[in-house]
């Protein structure tokens, strides 16, 4: 990276050419199928959670006073709007392979969703958002730091796409908790849509993630449920130390270091953004994304 100019680690809009019609197995990480799944049954969310946050903040945008404040929520829309089209773009592969769960989910997940929209109010709304946004910025830590493990050898068109979207909810990561302090300033509150959103995800993303290896043929493989449980164990172990700092009263995302992989990652677009499609997952150990 050395010979690289370092480009400012700021938000951005970035359009990252990925592909997935070499994608030919929902197993893309054919080591570790279980992960997988997980990480296919959240993708599959996001082209309804990602709207849903969208729509709210954009209600909340005519009642923001602050200029800069508005302007950093006009690139995480435009930075969520087109994450949700990537995976959109991803589950239709998905589709593709035949799996028979994808509609009854993707229906749950669709109905989920308008009704908070339609039945919360605005402040509910925003607290689920900066929940999720807290999750997920502490899930793109986790993912960052043990991306070998995660995936390594696996399909480096959906380690790319994976990885690409938690960098950059890493680096909105301040947006939806300004928004809502902005309006609201209610830890209780924000705690309470961290709560929900957590819970409501995690749910979800179980449903979804046995739904598919029932498909497979492996929830009733014994090899295959130990597999699953080491991995969820392992998520968690590194997860929950991340997760509960949000607690932690005087707690702002500002004050979480974005990892230096996160970093390089955004001058590796910044001076090769067709590298960054397709990640060489064979080094994924290197401190920097090659």
């Amino acid at each position: 990276m050395t010979e690289m100019h370092r480009a400012p680690h700021r938000m951005q809009l970035r359009r990252v050419p990925f592909t997935y019609e070499e994608t030919k197995s929902a197993h893309w990480n054919a080591q570790r199928p279980e992960f997988s799944q997980i990480v296919n049954a959240a993708s599959l969310a996001m082209p309804y959670l990602e709207p849903y946050l969208i729509r709210s903040m954009r209600k909340a945008r005519a009642l923001i006073t602050s200029e800069p404040l508005q302007k950093e929520l006009d690139l995480y829309i435009a930075q969520e709007a087109t994450h949700f089209r990537q995976h959109q773009k991803f589950n239709d592969e998905l589709a593709a392979m035949g799996y028979k769960a994808l509609s009854p989910f993707e229906a749950k997940l669709a109905h989920d969703y308008q009704r908070l929209g339609e039945t919360k109010s605005l402040k509910f709304n925003l607290a689920y958002a900066e929940g999720f946004e807290s999750m997920a910025l502490a899930i793109g830590e986790m993912l960052i730091e043990d991306r070998d493990y995660l995936f390594g050898g696996s399909d480096p068109h959906v380690a790319s796409l994976i990885l690409w979207h938690f960098v950059e909810e890493i680096e909105h990561k301040n947006v939806a908790f300004d928004v809502f302090d902005h309006l609201y300033g209610s830890n209780t509150w924000r705690l309470i849509g961290l709560a929900y959103a957590t819970g409501h995800i995690f749910w979800r993303t179980g449903q979804g993630y046995r739904a598919l290896l029932k498909e497979d043929g492996l929830w009733r493989n014994f090899k295959s449920r130990w597999r699953l449980a080491k991995i969820l164990t392992r998520i968690f172990a590194r997860l929950t130390p991340k997760l509960l700092r949000i607690l932690a009263p005087g707690y702002h995302p500002s004050k979480v270091k974005d990892p230096d992989w996160a970093v390089a990652w955004a001058t590796l677009y910044h001076d090769m953004p067709e590298r960054v499609a397709a990640l060489d997952t064979h080094r994924l150990h290197a401190p920097y994304p090659v």
